[in-house]
């Protein structure tokens, strides 16, 4: 029981910290959008949607795996 308990919380932390990097890269995203844009600003800012949009995906895929866990733990449904 404190096994699944210690890994349940791993997989919140890893949620948490994967949030935290979509977000820190969403507002990278919006100070790229903002103001007058170069050439080179505008190709900073296509990279850091694709920047965002990989950590976002990220954190859909730890949500999902804490998601299952908590549902394991709780109703004994399988991951």
């Amino acid at each position: 029981m404190e096994q699944e308990s210690s890994r349940i919380n791993e997989m919140q932390s890893d949620y948490n910290t994967a949030v935290e990097a979509w977000i820190g890269a969403i507002r990278e995203e919006e100070a790229l959008a903002s103001g007058n844009h170069s050439v080179a600003e505008i190709d900073q800012w296509e990279h850091a949607h694709f920047h965002e949009e990989d950590l976002r995906n990220k954190a859909k895929a730890a949500k999902k795996t804490y998601e299952g866990a908590l549902r394991s733990k709780f109703y004994g449904i399988p991951e």
